[in-house]
């Protein structure tokens, strides 16, 4: 049984610097769940970027653009007005003032998340936008490429992990049919920041973990790295 963390003063390099905790890793890995409890842990701000590009997926759809035309999908970036804020320690992205909490959830916008992504002023749009979290304080910020193409700098990087079997089975507890093979395959080998191990990243395979051990396994790892900063 995981014990309960002792309060953690993580202080940055400067007064000006925010921390940034990058967790990357592929569907089902535990991203989301772990980044949450982190983030509460140390009163960070909690940033799901994959939100952020099913936001704009959704836009897409509602304004009926074809998501597997690149050249339509990058116009669609001169109109859409996205603003991002923080409520109750998470960073959203508000389209139009609006934040499609359930929208960007459903099956329709899942599909069309990985074209979206693979489009390169998305990513471009997607990197201004992500590094500009900083704005909100330290971060705890998950997604594909946070490490390697986000935040690369940040000496907190973590790969979570799990086999695909175990992750498939994590997706049917869920109540939801993915093929994670083809999504693990188009994130791995699109040409612009393909999910990828950053070369300095703690890579953790939690498979048979709960998200409390997976969580504090990170956090001891997160005071080691930061004690080595001092």
């Amino acid at each position: 049984m995981a014990t309960r963390s002792s309060p953690i003063n993580l202080k940055p390099e400067t007064v000006n610097t925010p921390i940034v905790i990058a967790i990357d890793g592929p569907s089902a890995s535990g991203k989301s769940t772990n980044s949450r409890l982190i983030a509460k842990g140390l009163g960070y701000a909690y940033v799901d970027t994959g939100a952020m590009f099913r936001a704009f997926a959704w836009f897409c759809l509602k304004r009926s653009v074809n998501v597997h035309d690149s050249t339509a999908v990058a116009a669609e970036l001169r109109d859409w007005n996205a603003t991002l804020e923080c409520v109750d320690g998470q960073v959203r992205l508000l389209v139009d003032g609006y934040f499609p909490e359930k929208e960007i959830r459903t099956a329709e916008t899942s599909a069309a998340v990985s074209p979206i992504a693979a489009v390169l002023e998305v990513r471009m749009w997607m990197k201004e936008a992500q590094r500009s979290c900083v704005k909100f304080g330290n971060l705890v910020m998950e997604g594909r490429d946070i490490g390697t193409h986000i935040f690369p700098e940040t000496p907190l990087k973590f790969y979570l992990d799990a086999s695909a079997e175990e992750r498939s089975r994590r997706r049917e507890a869920e109540g939801v049919k993915d093929d994670l093979a083809a999504r693990d395959q188009r994130d791995s080998t699109r040409a612009t920041a393909p999910l990828k191990i950053a070369a300095d990243a703690i890579v953790i395979n939690n498979a048979g973990e709960t998200p409390q051990q997976t969580s504090e396994r990170m956090l001891t790892e997160i005071r080691r790295l930061m004690a080595e900063r001092k």
